[in-house]
């Protein structure tokens, strides 16, 4: 695979994602270089971020002033697969727009990476990641319950938008290859980030999903910080994250048994949740003089997930993190390496990721292999998946939201549900009977009820992969092996499976065997100290987002499809297994390094870019507005009225809400916006639904469903695509609604023997009702 990068910081990630799984990447820069080789934070004058997003590329000087430059670039792009264009030194500083480059070669797929799409009321404002957090709704779901919203840390966003636009372009890429047309993709990060950080119309984490109402839209202020706290301990702090009657029963053990504690109700996450002021103080007082160790190996012992809230530069230097590879050395500087993420990407137990530095610039770069001229395999069809079929064991949103993403684009998605072990989105509050995240995240697919601790079940399912093409999912590691279905098994069903896996600490390594959930894989990680205040002592306000869920489903999507693509020419399977918490610090890497490089003493030169949350007129009403350069200040100095804007950061944001605070929070807006300042109001859920550039762009649907009493809002496709069409909305099923459909049209079993193994319990059928 050949993709042209023509892009600039905001696409760069875009093109790595794919040149680690192999894509042979030429990035275009001018002579000198490209400018953001020297962004901050850097080491000398080396950016941190350029040299990590551009690693294992090479680099092709081409001169946008010289026609014979002009001439080879569009050269290239026609022996492209893949053109990513964005910003000045996207493709048309070369004199072909990203539609005339997918206009005149058909095979192309070009993907146009803006901040807000290149049409619609609000096409040409500018974003930053402090911008995309407060528009997308998670700035509103970050800080305090009162008070000054707090930024997420910086680079998740910009990261997120980046998986989103690598899927897509695969997507397209396979779409091609099966019917030989390219496509055009007017990628907006605005959007990515949207659909992909912390929806407000997506799938939503088990405690949520157990409380509340499928109608009640998330406000967006952090209410319930309380679902996964964090508690100090002797030398630190602990999260725990209980989930389960049984977890729960077990932190109900080690508190001794109290008798306050023994109510019933308090099985039940809502139940807790009412009570969490008392039930954290008794886990306060017992945590407080223990250690992190000690308490991390007790909640093992007694199945209480738990886990120390580390620091960044802690995580890096894990026993973990050091015996998986998920690091490794690059220089960043001549002679100055810096320990850094090696990627997320594992397959066949291989990780696939960083290895090299970015080539020198060469002016006679050319594509290093042929063109693949392989025929297409499959009659072009309507979406890039039809035909495929795929067995769904994933749970929760990261198992969950995999399964969509495909069955959205035409498979035929499997959901394989067990009557003892349903999946936590099964949740719901009394008196309904699916919740709004099950309706969402399994929106297209099929249930099968199928027990495999069953003999009978276990052959079901072996007959199943034998005629599928992959296995989602998202067990503790060595659950699938446990009940018969390694990779190596499956295989001996169908030799070219693909089994696609992740796990909170991935396959092997110390903390392998660890219950792991996202707010447990954030306090591992380091991400939970990054997520804090700067104008405060303590507080980790990461605790209402979803983060590395969603994210983590595309990118085992992302590579999932490029082993489909691989073993559709070596005739070969492939087992994938994702890292929440590598994939989480990947989408960090830039801070990660900056920790780690100086942790090791390395002089690191950092960002001095100000991002204020400032307030504005109304009830709790905010905007974050950025100031990335000198420019950026004379600029906000002048909207201002010439103020004389004072150089310490936080006398900086006293100054500019002072200004802000009496004005109306759009208004703010649009003047920053107006004056070349990247600027954007914190939307809540409702906010988003009438944003007018997300309108004019027809991000969100009405989706109806039998069960619910009004349409639910739902996305519409990954990305505006020019010959992929809009996903369908297919209720999402019941439990075992077409068991009786597969068993016949897949397994081709007689009515009779359908009849016995749900009489025996190995099948199990919805019956109609909703009781």
């Amino acid at each position: 695979m050949r993709v042209l990068d023509a892009g600039g910081p905001a696409s760069d990630g875009v093109s790595r994602l794919l040149a680690d799984l192999g894509a042979d990447v030429l990035k275009v820069e001018p002579p000198g270089g490209a400018p953001h080789r020297t962004a901050r934070p850097a080491v000398g004058n080396a950016s941190v971020a350029f040299a990590l997003d551009n690693a294992n590329k090479r680099s092709i000087l081409l001169d946008p002033a010289s026609a014979e430059d002009r001439d080879r670039f569009v050269a290239l792009a026609g022996e492209a697969d893949v053109v990513v264009s964005s910003g000045p030194l996207g493709s048309d500083a070369y004199g072909r727009s990203a539609r005339g480059l997918a206009d005149a070669f058909g095979h192309l797929v070009v993907v146009e990476v803006t901040d807000f799409g290149t049409a619609g009321p609000r096409a040409g404002w500018q974003a930053t990641d402090a911008v995309l957090y407060a528009m997308s709704t998670a700035l509103s779901r970050s800080g305090p319950t009162a008070g000054r919203p707090v930024l997420p840390p910086y680079g998740i966003a910009s990261a997120t938008a980046a998986v989103q636009a690598a899927w897509v372009a695969l997507v397209a890429h396979y779409h091609r290859l099966r019917c030989g047309r390219g496509d055009y993709i007017d990628f907006s990060r605005f959007e990515a980030v949207v659909q992909a950080l912390d929806p407000p119309f997506g799938s939503e984490g088990q405690a949520a999903v157990g409380q509340k109402p499928s109608h009640q839209l998330w406000r967006g202020r952090p209410r319930n910080q309380q679902i996964y706290p964090t508690f100090a301990c002797r030398d630190g702090y602990v999260r725990i994250c209980v989930l389960s009657a049984r977890q729960w029963r077990g932190m109900r053990a080690w508190l001794g048994e109290p008798e306050h504690l023994a109510d019933p109700a308090l099985d039940t996450i809502a139940g807790r949740y009412g009570a969490s002021e008392t039930i954290n103080a008794a886990i306060a007082d017992l945590f407080a003089v223990q250690t992190m160790d000690d308490l991390v190996a007790q909640g093992q012992r007694r199945g209480v997930p738990i886990a120390a809230v580390l620091t960044p530069a802690e995580a890096l230097d894990s026993d973990h993190f050091r015996a998986v590879g998920a690091l490794t050395e690059t220089p960043i500087a001549p002679d100055v390496p810096l320990a850094v993420p090696a990627g997320p990407f594992v397959i066949d137990g291989v990780r696939a990721g960083l290895t090299a530095p970015i080539g020198s610039h060469d002016r006679e770069a050319d594509w290093s292999a042929p063109r693949d001229v392989r025929p297409a395999d499959a009659a072009p069809g309507e979406r890039p998946f039809d035909g495929l079929r795929i067995l769904d064991l994933g749970v929760i949103v990261a198992g969950g939201e995999l399964g969509r993403l495909f069955a959205d684009l035409g498979a035929e998605v499997v959901k394989v549900e067990s009557a003892a072990h349903p999946d936590g989105l099964r949740q719901t509050p009394p008196g309904q009977p699916m919740s709004r995240s099950w309706a969402l995240t399994h929106r297209n697919e099929v249930s099968l009820g199928l027990d495999l601790r069953s003999r009978d079940g276990a052959d079901l399912f072996r007959r199943l992969v034998s005629v599928s093409d992959a296995v989602f999912a998202n067990f503790k590691p060595g659950t699938l092996a446990a009940l018969g279905f390694s990779h190596a098994e499956l295989l001996k069903s169908n030799p070219r499976i693909i089994l696609a896996e992740s796990s909170a600490f991935g396959a092997t390594g110390p903390w392998s065997d660890r219950m792991g959930y996202g707010p447990l894989v954030r306090a591992t990680t380091g991400i939970s100290h990054l997520w804090t205040a700067e104008d405060a002592d303590d507080g980790f306000f990461d605790a209402t987002t979803i983060f590395p869920d969603h994210v983590v489903a595309r990118i085992t999507a992302i590579a999932t499809l490029a082993a489909l693509i691989g073993g559709a020419s070596r005739e070969a399977g492939a087992h994938v297994h994702v890292s929440q918490a590598e994939a989480a610090v990947n989408q960090l890497a830039t801070s990660f390094a900056v920790a780690g490089g100086r942790a090791a003493g390395v002089d690191v030169v950092a960002d001095d870019a100000v991002h204020a949350v400032c307030p504005c007129a109304g009830d709790d009403e905010w905007c974050v507005i950025s100031v990335r350069s000198e420019d950026d200040r004379a600029a906000l100095a002048k909207v201002l009225d010439g103020a004389d804007l004072p150089t310490a950061r936080t006398e900086f944001v006293q100054a500019v809400s002072a200004w802000t605070a009496t004005r109306a929070k759009d208004d703010v807006v649009a003047t920053m916006q107006e004056a070349g300042l990247p600027a954007g109001p914190m939307n809540r859920a409702v906010d988003v639904l009438a944003d007018p550039q997300l309108v004019f762009r027809g991000l969100y649907t009405e989706m109806a469903h039998p069960l619910f009493p009004a349409p639910i809002t739902t996305e519409t496709h990954p990305a505006p695509f020019r010959h992929v069409a809009d996903a369908p909305l297919r209720p999402a099923p019941m439990p075992g609604e077409q068991t009786r459909a597969i068993a016949t049209n897949v397994l081709g079993l007689p009515d009779d023997e359908i009849d016995r193994l749900i009489d025996e319990g190995v099948l199990f059928a919805w019956d109609g009702t909703t009781r």
